[in-house]
């Protein structure tokens, strides 16, 4: 799916139709007992900072969202079964957090049982003009699918003869991008199996609200002396007492507030380069090693920095049960990439493939317990504590050669924030770029030539790879 915002993702007129948790649904869930099940540290973390940017005076929605077409006219009673259904199926998304009182307190969970899950359905009205409806999916997301609100996730329908737009969205401590990638074809399978009346053919899924108890049982086993927490320790003083960001001038004010972000998105290669792209890079590990490889070679060509220090996400899925889950199954590993000492694309490679066999290890502890263990303060100020250059092959997903056909696409909320969050994702069709950065020249010049400077390398390193292995 190609990443983008709503204003980006062939928003069309037609009747709104929304889904919520039904008020009988939010009375029960308030009447819940504690779920001994703890929060992941991502989930924690993520609530703590929402909380910190608010009491700073700004508002900052983080949600993430889905959007896809059904064909033909929908049939509404069948469609409103499937996202229940599919509401019932990932335990996560019924199932929420309360503060346990002041500011230091802790954050307590509770789960609804399927039972008492319901969704109420309201006509929203008909929408003429296209970039009017889109500002209003993206008001009712901000104020539905929030941090510090629950319920945190709403479903709508933009209802035509011809075919229907599903447009949802969802705070990001329930979903991740390969959460988002799913969903079109569970949400799809789901409801032609309700137009029909047959069983759906899902099998069932693991709860990320048990992955969430195991993970933080293992975590909280790590002491302040303990070897994951030493490397930290050492790549965050090398950070000069920081998590990294991306290290390009990008304009900001050291004496502003946190800057409005814009997004740029768009499609870097087609389909044969990003082929070749890989076959070139598969021998130091591919297209993730050859991107941040590409990377660090850029940003010091912008930027001059001797070492490319950053975070590399990589998911937490390691049991095969956890695959088809919805949840934030993120952790993130350190790496420092010496360009002085790699000239070149292919010493690169090498250096980049050194360093993340060496520390890939440490994306399976969270971050937030290694943070806490430090004793240092990170209290957030923004709701990104270090930029990112991810990559992902989603080529796997179910349904992913209809998401061109069927307009979906994952949506990112672009608000606030300083720091750089950029995404490459390889698509049947080819590599897609999106990135959020901070709204000022100097980040849009610098990321402008980023991105064209990626796709030249790509495309350079793709015309020398041997046909062969493509």
């Amino acid at each position: 799916m190609r990443m983008t915002d709503i204003q980006r993702c062939d928003v069309r007129p037609g009747r709104l139709v929304e889904w919520t948790l039904s008020p009988a649904t939010v009375a029960t869930a308030k009447a819940l007992p504690e779920d001994s099940r703890p929060p992941a540290y991502i989930q924690e973390s993520h609530l703590r900072t929402a909380r910190s940017v608010r009491e700073d005076g700004l508002f900052v929605p983080t949600w993430l969202g889905a959007a896809f077409d059904i064909p033909g006219r929908v049939d509404l009673d069948a469609l409103g079964e499937a996202l229940r259904g599919w509401t019932l199926r990932h335990e996560t998304l019924r199932s929420g957090f309360r503060w346990a009182g002041g500011p230091g307190d802790s954050i307590r969970r509770f789960t609804l049982d399927e039972a008492s899950v319901s969704l109420h359905r309201e006509d929203a009205g008909e929408f003429t003009d296209p970039e009017a409806l889109a500002q209003h999916l993206q008001d009712r997301f901000d104020t539905t699918a929030d941090a510090l609100r629950w319920p945190n996730l709403i479903y709508t329908a933009v209802v035509r003869d011809d075919s229907t737009s599903v447009y949802m969205a969802f705070d990001h401590s329930n979903v991740d991008a390969f959460s988002i990638y799913r969903i079109p074809a569970e949400i799809q399978e789901l409801y032609a199996a309700h137009l029909t009346g047959r069983a759906p053919e899902r099998s069932p899924v693991s709860s990320y609200v048990d992955f969430c108890e195991a993970e933080r049982a293992d975590a909280d086993r790590l002491d302040a002396d303990h070897e994951i927490v030493a490397r930290w320790r050492e790549f965050i003083r090398r950070c000069d007492g920081r998590l990294p960001s991306f290290p390009v001038d990008l304009g900001l004010d050291p004496e502003g507030g946190l800057p409005t972000q814009k997004l740029m998105r768009e499609m870097l290669v087609d389909a044969d380069a990003a082929a070749a792209f890989e076959a070139y890079c598969r021998p130091y590990g591919g297209s993730l090693v050859g991107v941040l490889a590409a990377t660090a070679l850029i940003v010091h060509e912008i930027g001059g920095e001797p070492v490319y220090r950053t975070v590399v996400p990589f998911h937490t899925r390691a049991k095969s049960a956890y695959s088809d889950s919805v949840g934030w199954y993120v952790g993130g590993a350190p790496i420092e990439v010496p360009v002085a000492q790699a000239p070149d694309f292919p010493a690169a490679l090498k250096t980049v493939r050194a360093a993340l066999h060496a520390t890939r290890p440490l994306a399976r502890m969270p971050l937030a317990r290694v943070l806490r263990l430090l004793g240092a303060d990170f209290r957030p100020t923004s709701p990104d504590m270090y930029s990112i250059v991810s990559f992902a092959d989603a080529r796997g997903i179910p349904e992913s050669t209809t998401w061109t056909e069927r307009n979906a696409y994952g949506l990112i909320r672009v608000s606030y924030g300083d720091q750089v969050c950029a995404w490459v994702t390889r698509l049947h069709e080819g590599l897609w770029f999106a990135a959020r950065y901070p709204d000022t020249d100097v980040a849009h010049k610098n990321l402008r030539l980023y991105a064209d400077r990626l796709r030249d390398i790509i495309a350079s390193v793709a015309d020398h790879a041997p046909a062969a292995r493509r």
